[in-house]
């Protein structure tokens, strides 16, 4: 029989490896429990406002493992310890979610029903500036079903990075390498 239960804050298991990310200079973005028969699997999400390199991803587990090991009554029998950085399908469900994917091109569903393409502008507490067909428009957090990255395959238009204020160096027009310079 599997199980499948998120560890939520507040629990022991948190309140172990939370300082560790944190030491780490990460946040723990989520804490995942999965147990099959008398096996479980301890998923750590973490992500930082500069991203979460490999070299992050060991350091924060071989860590969290150390802990672990002294909090061993924590999760019985074997367990395998995953750290993980969040994928590019994660929703935008917190300010420091649309914080960090400034610039990006997200698909949003608002609670209305209507569905926008937009470019994430600056992000505050309760709203995010979105540019949405060449117009900025601000979108409270509270109005959002759904919000997700979308993966570009071709640098963002100049145009669009400039009017979120995008520095000169991020709205480079160059062309790429592979152009064809006939």
């Amino acid at each position: 029989m599997s199980t499948h239960r998120p560890a939520q804050q507040g629990t022991p298991l948190h309140g172990v490896l939370e300082p560790v990310v944190v030491s780490a200079g990460f946040e723990l973005d989520e804490l995942d429990v999965h147990t099959v028969g008398r096996r479980h699997t301890v998923r750590l999400v973490v992500d930082a406002d500069a991203g979460v390199g490999l070299d992050d991803i060991a350091r924060v587990s071989r860590a969290a493992s150390a802990e672990l090991e002294l909090h061993e009554d924590l999760i019985p029998g074997s367990y395998t310890l995953e750290v993980t950085s969040p994928g590019v399908d994660r929703p935008l469900t917190l300010p420091r979610h649309w914080r960090r994917n400034r610039l990006r091109q997200v698909l949003v569903r608002l609670a209305t029903g209507d569905t926008l393409t937009a470019r994430v502008g600056d992000a505050g507490e309760d709203s995010v500036a979105l540019l949405v067909d060449g117009r900025l428009r601000d979108v409270r957090y509270a109005d959002v079903a759904h919000a997700a990255v979308q993966v570009e395959f071709r640098r963002p238009p100049a145009a669009e990075l400039r009017a979120l204020g995008a520095d000169e160096d991020t709205t480079d027009d160059d062309t790429t390498e592979d152009e064809d310079d006939s």
